[in-house]
């Protein structure tokens, strides 16, 4: 992966490492991104607003270091839910399933 790019070896790298970290509702709304990216009637537009957010969740340097306890994540947040505002049309009851049943794998 380059430093700009979206890859899913790092997404799913990130979730197992930070998973239980980050919490619930981040784990939660970076799956419902994700879910949401790989519905077919997702468009680009949408794709690259849902990478885009994924990609700073990814990347280890941003303005909030994750390794802070407690708040290490909350810019994270910030980020993954405006994203989700933009995309909440492709945001669904399915996309919200699926991220509900892969939550508990993550958060160990």
């Amino acid at each position: 992966m380059t430093k700009n790019r979206f890859s899913e070896k790092s997404f799913w790298n990130k979730i197992a490492k930070y998973g239980k970290a980050a919490g619930r509702e981040v784990i939660e709304k970076v799956l419902w991104l994700y879910y949401a990216m790989k519905r077919e009637d997702c468009p680009a537009w949408a794709r690259a607003v849902i990478i885009g957010a994924i990609a700073y969740f990814i990347l280890p340097s941003d303005a909030v270091p994750d390794v802070l306890p407690g708040i290490g994540f909350t810019d994270d947040l910030g980020v993954l839910l405006a994203a989700i505002k933009t995309v909440a049309a492709f945001v669904d009851d399915d996309v919200k399933r699926q991220a509900e049943e892969s939550i508990p794998d993550w958060m160990k």
